[in-house]
């Protein structure tokens, strides 16, 4: 195991013209090889601010990112885009491709300006494809599967760019519980199977407790990184929610409504 992505006394937020807001401050995260890591927290505490500023897209107030014991600031866009790979919830535009070839598209890093696939990026196409298990959807266009196939398809594309660190924003929206279920699983399985880390934002608290390697909680008071069985016996769940009729249960390990 070797850590991919870490953060040394990072602070996050934005700036306007007068003031800095910092959302988040003294934050000292590590992302491992091999592990599935959960990013929760409540609606507007700063999750996607951290997704942006650990990608490089926003910059930090203080501190720094290192990737590959590198410092994100000094990679090229192409030298990045072979490092880490990055899964919106952002609607696709409108296009006519098929799913081998938005699938194809996480190979752009690597072709030449034309954008020519060579035998190499096919294989690594197929590959991306077998692991997601969407080969009978190849020829079908984008917008002919449902949203769950999508996501896999996003997923698919992510491993086909063939990064150590594959960070999605919150990838389960949208779909019903059964395929959340799906998606999860297949999370893990791609962690265990390939070796890269990956990192996701979600609400699904109690399907990510359970499936999850290690967690980040983001409150407005802190940010803590951990595993779960951890996080639940230091109690940090209960300060997610400041709402006394939603209770962590810490011997089911999940939030109950009272």
């Amino acid at each position: 195991m070797n850590t991919i992505l870490s953060t040394s006394n990072l602070s996050i937020g934005y700036k306007t013209k007068k003031v800095a807001v910092t959302i988040a401050q003294d934050l000292n995260l590590t992302f491992d090889s091999g592990k599935l890591i959960a990013l929760i927290g409540a609606n507007g505490v700063g999750k996607s601010t951290l997704l942006r500023t650990i990608t490089g897209i926003q910059p930090a107030l203080e501190g720094s990112v290192s990737l590959n014991d590198k410092n994100i600031n000094t990679y090229k866009p192409l030298d990045l885009a072979q490092s880490l790979s990055l899964v919106l919830t952002e609607k696709l535009p409108p296009s006519n491709l098929s799913v081998f070839e938005l699938v194809a598209l996480g190979r752009q890093p690597y072709t030449n300006w034309v954008g020519t696939l060579t035998e190499i990026d096919i294989e690594k196409v197929s590959q991306a494809m077998q692991l997601t298990q969407i080969e009978h959807l190849a020829a079908k266009r984008h917008f002919e599967i449902s949203d769950g196939q999508l996501q896999k398809v996003l997923i698919a594309r992510a491993l086909a760019q063939d990064t150590p660190l594959i960070i999605l924003d919150e990838p389960t929206t949208h779909l019903d519980l059964l395929h959340k279920v799906s998606l999860f699983k297949l999370l893990k399985k791609l962690t265990q199977e390939t070796q890269k880390c990956i990192l996701f934002s979600t609400h699904d608290i109690d399907l990510a407790i359970q499936l999850s390697d290690e967690m980040i909680i983001m409150t407005p008071e802190m940010v803590v990184q951990d595993e779960p069985c951890n996080l639940i016996s230091k109690g940090c769940f209960s300060a997610l929610f400041k709402d006394e009729h939603i209770v962590f249960d810490a011997e089911k390990g999940k939030f109950i409504v009272t």
